[in-house]
């Protein structure tokens, strides 16, 4: 069996130990880890709050009484929601990673919820605020939030710290 030279075994470790850093760096980019400050537009926002399992437990259970009706079990929304029907309304959006929720920061999202949509944009969202309270409200955002992904998680935690 033929022996490397020092020099080359000294290269190879450079080579791999390069490598491995590499790919560690682009893990921590693609999976961000918790501690971390979101940052976008160079504009950072603390890290992004952990999910409490008892709060999505309790908006799941309120979602499925008031929310799937309209926006579907599975959070899918209506078919064709971007299209205005004939009245000039919008169907129910999705509230998954495919929607627009995600785009809003906590305070609209909780008044839309207990006040109802904007009728002058073409919303039938109805209010909720005499069946839920802000807390409640805050539970059936948090088990939407949990079907989205790390990016619109982070998006959308950005928007509500700068736009409380």
């Amino acid at each position: 069996m033929r022996r490397l030279k020092p020099s080359r075994v000294r290269l190879l470790a450079a080579v791999l130990l390069l490598g491995a850093g590499a790919a560690f760096l682009t893990w921590r980019e693609a999976y961000p880890s918790a501690g971390r400050p979101v940052v976008l537009l160079g504009t950072p926002a603390p890290p992004l709050p952990t999910s409490d399992p008892a709060s999505v437990a309790r908006g799941a259970a309120a979602y499925a009484e008031l929310c799937a009706a309209c926006h579907g079990a599975n959070l899918e929304g209506a078919p064709d929601w971007k299209v205005p029907l004939a009245d000039g309304s919008y169907p129910p959006p999705p509230h998954d990673s495919t929607g627009h929720t995600w785009h809003h920061p906590d305070s609209l999202l909780i008044e839309i919820i207990l006040r109802g949509g904007d009728r002058a944009l073409g919303s039938k969202m109805p209010a909720f605020g005499d069946r839920l309270s802000r807390a409640q409200a805050g539970d059936l955002l948090n088990f939407i939030r949990s079907s989205w992904g790390i990016e619109e998680r982070q998006y959308q935690w950005w928007l509500t710290y700068h736009n409380p």
